[in-house]
């Protein structure tokens, strides 16, 4: 009697942990970012979501499909743009599996098909663009690549959120080349206003001639400001040998109006100076 409690006691035990590890094979887990694609005899069934499953060994199968964004590095693709610059572009696609059931049934790996899209649309979008084009609206190429992309891997049961450009690299002689340009679009701007400013000053000296002339005194003021401006500096000594009548003969050029005339009075003047003497 002993022998057989002993046995029924050996039995449940061994049972109750052949019932334990059955168990534990199979409850399947599927985490809050994850869906479940239950196999049953190789037939797909449904969508399980987030929780513990039960799944039948060998009859049965769970494929867990990951729902989270995912960004997918494009490697460097050499293409050829629209005015025959050879350049490399590298990007980055941000997308998520929107129908797991398209995404495990309809193609065999998403992920690699997704890259594989990406790589071939940047490189016929960059050859539809000009390098100008390219450099200066990268956005809207991005955009472009992202529509195609997402409207291609929509049977796929995949969201394309954004692509984003992240380098494009020129060869090198065309960066010298881009360089040279833009240094002589600075001599450019530099001599350009370089001009301005020497007809501003022009302009300025020729309102100031005209003001001088005009103003009796003018011209002998501006004289002896000169004569202090250059006494100021001790290091030089400089010394106007200017008669008066010389000076009065020039304030009155704006009076008299005729060059001719001025200078008749000039040799007047130092003439009678002479004479007195």
């Amino acid at each position: 009697m002993e022998a057989l409690f002993g046995i029924l006691a050996t039995f449940i035990i061994f049972g109750g942990i052949f019932i334990l590890v059955l168990l534990i094979i199979m409850i399947k887990q599927v985490d809050q970012y994850q869906r479940g694609l239950l196999f049953t005899m190789g037939k797909f069934r449904k969508i399980h979501g987030p929780g513990w499953k039960i799944v039948i060994p060998i009859f049965q199968r769970l494929y867990k499909v990951d729902i989270r964004v995912k960004a997918v590095d494009v490697p460097d693709q050499e293409a050829i743009t629209k005015d025959n610059v050879s350049v490399k572009v590298n990007a980055v696609i941000y997308y998520q599996v929107a129908d797991p059931e398209k995404a495990v049934l309809k193609v065999e790996d998403f992920y690699y098909a997704v890259s594989q899209l990406a790589q071939t649309t940047m490189r016929n979008v960059v050859g539809e663009v000009s390098l100008d084009e390219l450099l200066a609206n990268r956005d809207e190429v991005a955009k472009k690549i992202m529509l195609i992309v997402d409207e291609s891997s929509d049977p796929w049961g995949i969201n394309v959120n954004s692509v984003e450009l992240k380098h494009i690299e020129l060869p090198e002689n065309l960066k010298r080349t881009m360089a040279k340009q833009a240094e002589a679009e600075r001599e450019k701007r530099a001599t350009i206003i370089n001009s301005e400013g020497e007809v501003v000053a022009a302009d300025n000296l020729a309102q100031a001639a005209k003001t001088i002339a005009t103003a009796p005194g003018a011209l002998h003021l501006r004289t002896l400001n000169s004569i202090n401006d250059i006494s100021s500096d001790q290091s030089n000594t400089v010394i106007f040998a200017v008669p008066l009548e010389v000076l009065h003969a020039f304030e009155g050029i704006g009076k008299k109006g005729a060059a001719a005339e001025t200078v008749e009075t000039i040799v007047e003047m130092i003439s009678k100076k002479k004479e007195n003497k």
